[in-house]
Formats: structure tokens, sequence, C-alpha cells
């Protein structure tokens, strides 16, 4: 279903972000996101004017994981920006989340190493969406995400349960479609 219609308005601002997996054939995986801003008119700056439909912002990030999430490898890249010159010197900064785990921590981390002046905020807002994003990536490829119902093989509980709301292992979903990892919603107490 999708939003109800809007009032009458004018477009001013997108941005687009797009996050793409691959497989690799070393075993490690790349994560690579792209983020770009533009505006509908041309936007006077300090460092000069960039004109409508140009991009403010065209920053990509790649993160090599293994399959246990953790960061091997970082690049940054800023080929366009407000302030050329300035803004592009950070992507050395970025090798802070070599070593960093998307699943163990990672937001208050990146946080930590590049929030504020330690960063670029676009950079660093785009790194935020990664760990999901690896999540679905590797969901049914790295990750078992069946319910293994008559597979006697299967012994751990599907990677996805308890991680959201429709999720839950007290919940409706999980006794329809996992039934083998359902237990029974926690009674709440009356007086």
């Amino acid at each position: 279903m999708p939003l109800s219609p809007p009032t009458s308005r004018v477009l001013k601002h997108t941005r687009t972000i797009q996050v793409q997996a691959f497989a690799r054939h070393d075993g490690f995986w790349d994560i690579e996101a792209h983020i770009t801003d533009t505006k509908t008119r041309d936007v006077t700056l300090a460092s000069g004017t960039k004109p409508s439909g140009s991009p403010l912002h065209d920053l990509w990030l790649r993160l090599t994981v293994d399959t246990l999430l953790t960061i091997r490898a970082v690049e940054a890249v800023s080929d366009s920006v407000p302030y050329p010159g300035y803004c592009d010197t950070i992507a050395p900064a970025y090798q802070k989340l070599v070593g960093l785990n998307l699943m163990k921590g990672f937001r208050n981390a990146l946080k930590e190493r590049l929030s504020g002046i330690q960063g670029c905020t676009h950079l660093t807002e785009l790194a935020q969406v990664l760990p999901t994003a690896a999540i679905q990536a590797f969901a049914g490829d790295v990750f078992d995400t069946r319910d293994g119902a008559g597979d006697d093989k299967q012994r751990e509980r599907p990677f996805q349960l308890d991680r959201c709301h429709a999720l839950r292992i007290d919940g409706e979903a999980v006794a329809k479609f996992y039934p083998r990892w359902a237990v029974k919603p926690a009674e709440t107490e009356t007086t």
C-alpha cells in the first residue's frame, strides 16, 4: 500500500541511497553504499555554485566483510562535495572501521570513531545502514533463514527470529511460520 496522497507540493531535494552486496570469489563480501543529494535549484555555497540537478554530494563507501560480518577492508570515495579539497580528504579516517563487527556494537563504535569533525556526516550516516543491508544480503546465503521443519539436521534457530517485532519468538508469525521455535507468550498479571 503506498503512502496516502500528498497535499499540493513542489520537489526541492532528493537524497538517494543505494546499497549493493557482492559475494567475492575469495569468500569475503563487499557491501557497497552510494549516497547522492541533488537540489532542484542552483545552490550557492561559499565554494561556488552547484547547478540545479548536479550532485551536491556523491559519495561511496565499500566495506569488505567476512561471513561473521567483521570488517576486513574499507574504501571511501567522495566524487562530489560542497567543499572540494576539504570534504574529500576524510576518506582515510574510515580505516578506523576495520576490525569492527557489523552485528556487535557497530553503530556505537562508528559514532565514537567518526562522528562530528572526526568524519564526514554523510559517509558516517551512510555507514549506519550497512548492518541491516548486510543481514539482508546474507539471508539464505550465509545465514540459514529456513524453519527446518522436518529437517533433523538443523539444530540452530533461524537467524532472523527475535530480531524484530514481527518475528518475536512468542508472536503469532513465529507460531505460524516457525512453529518449531515458537514459545508461548508470557502471561500478564492482572490485579
